[in-house]
């Protein structure tokens, strides 16, 4: 067996998309944070990989511009350090499993991170923004519809984009395929439902895609395919944010924020708010819970007040 560590690469990475199920957008990105970290140690076999070689790249990353365009003296998050090093992580384990000798996974701990922030809007703010895309032209037809299914359904930006014109509207409950290909069902509002109808009753092309490019719009030369990126979604969101005079960042990532928090802030237990947001860690839908502190102050004011 060859121990070329970019054999060995080539090989994890394989594995992780083949037998772990990982996105071809997960493999992409390990293979990028790898292959900066067996360039920067300038590594051949698993026996390079010292615990010192991984100090020092550390190290190095620590004190990488956070944009290489930018003339800001801002360095590297934590956050994206950790990316490279959980990708290090996972190929150590990898190497353990197929019984080659290299530095131990455990040796690796992450970078301390603060507790992450959550980008919101208020719910004035939030009817102002789904209010902003009213119009009777196909192109503020398929702008309220994207708008009501993202708050309706709490899917991620990729699995709005992923979605298919064969539709079932007669029914509450969509089916997505979410990170990790995992399945599950998301449901769609009585308003979500209506856009959507609009919107197709008045499309003229017969593209697959459930939102699709309109004339006029950016595409590229002979492109057949017309189903919107993730990019183009964005770029609408921020477009009506503005519109609807709303100073702060809006992304369709805040619209699932909002989602979430809309739920538990009317009684939603945790499990169910992770089984709609498809997170695989109940830890990962945590973040939400302080949002709703002044709610359980409400709460327990109103069932724990002493007479």
């Amino acid at each position: 067996m060859s121990h070329n560590l970019r054999d060995l690469k080539q090989q994890f990475l394989e594995y992780i998309e083949i037998e772990r199920g990982r996105s071809v957008k997960t493999v992409e990105n390990y293979d990028r944070y790898l292959t900066r970290f067996l360039n920067y140690s300038k590594a051949k076999s698993p026996a390079d990989i010292t615990e010192n070689v991984i100090r020092e790249f550390r190290l190095w990353l620590n004190r990488q511009p956070a944009s290489e365009n930018s003339r800001s003296t801002a360095t590297l998050k934590k956050k994206t350090q950790n990316y490279y090093l959980i990708s290090l992580r996972a190929f150590l384990k990898y190497l353990a499993k197929r019984g080659v000798k290299a530095v131990s996974p455990e040796y690796i701990e992450l970078a301390k991170v603060g507790d992450r922030h959550l980008d919101l809007i208020t719910k004035e703010e939030l009817s102002r923004l789904l209010k902003s895309t009213d119009g009777d032209d196909l192109r503020s037809m398929r702008d309220k519809a994207i708008l009501e299914t993202l708050f309706s359904t709490g899917l991620r930006v990729s699995e709005l984009c992923s979605l298919s014109r064969d539709i079932d509207l007669s029914s509450d409950e969509l089916s997505v395929r979410g990170k990790g290909e995992k399945i599950r069902v998301v449901f769609m509002s009585d308003e979500a439902k209506r856009s959507i109808k609009r919107y197709l009753d008045k499309r003229p092309d017969i593209d697959g895609a459930l939102f699709v490019k309109i004339s006029g719009e950016e595409r590229k030369m002979k492109e057949e395919d017309l189903g919107l990126s993730t990019r183009q979604v964005e770029r609408i969101i921020k477009h009506y944010a503005i519109k609807a005079g709303i100073s702060k960042k809006v992304t369709p990532h805040v619209i699932r924020h909002m989602f979430a928090t809309d739920l538990l802030g009317n009684g939603a237990d945790l499990r169910s708010v992770q089984m709609l947001l498809g997170h695989s860690n109940i830890s990962t839908t945590q973040i939400y819970t302080h949002v709703t502190d002044s709610e359980l102050k409400r709460v327990h004011k109103q069932f724990h007040n002493r007479k």
